[in-house]
């Protein structure tokens, strides 16, 4: 009969040591984050590859990989937001900040002043549709098309300078 009692008391035991560890074992380890040196690496990395397919004229996977890239530098941001307050750029450095700066602007501004245009060609293509005139509302629909793609090129470009800053900004990180 001991030997029944003690059975179930190491039962016992074995059961409260597993309800207290049990929630323990169900919780994963949180992985490291990566370092910032292998965070900017792919940021940078992401970021030629959008400029590649910028310029192959995949607008969408050049968008997708812009988008990726921003999402690195901003962690990056966050990570290393004490060494960037102690960190001064160079003469070089602040001057090429400055051209990409003006760079970005002026293409999103291009974008911005092109959009209208797109739209209102759009609406025209609509109009000239329904009132029967399809070859001439499908070649209006085409110039549409091309409006808003050339305002989605100068957009990605945009934001490619406007990284490219953050690259830059980022250098020191460089192995």
């Amino acid at each position: 009969m001991m030997i029944v009692s003690r059975g179930a008391y190491v039962i016992c035991l074995l059961l409260l040591a597993l309800a207290l560890v049990g929630p323990g074992w169900a919780q994963t380890a949180t992985p490291p984050a990566p370092e910032p040196a292998k965070l900017y690496g792919r940021a940078v990395s992401l970021l030629e590859q959008a400029q590649q397919q910028l310029t192959a004229g995949n607008l969408s996977a050049a968008l997708t990989l812009v988008k990726q890239s921003n999402e690195l530098f901003t962690l990056l941001q966050k990570e290393c937001a004490s060494a960037l307050a102690e960190r001064q750029l160079s003469p070089k450095d602040d001057q090429q900040v400055a051209i990409n700066q003006k760079l970005a602007v002026d293409a999103q501004a291009q974008a911005d002043r092109l959009l209208p245009a797109a739209a209102a060609k759009k609406k025209q293509a609509l109009d000239l549709q329904a009132q029967g005139q399809a070859e001439a509302g499908d070649a209006a629909l085409r110039e549409s098309r091309e409006g808003y793609l050339q305002v989605q090129n100068l957009s990605i470009k945009s934001a490619i300078y406007a990284l490219r800053n953050q690259q830059i900004i980022f250098g020191f990180l460089a192995p």
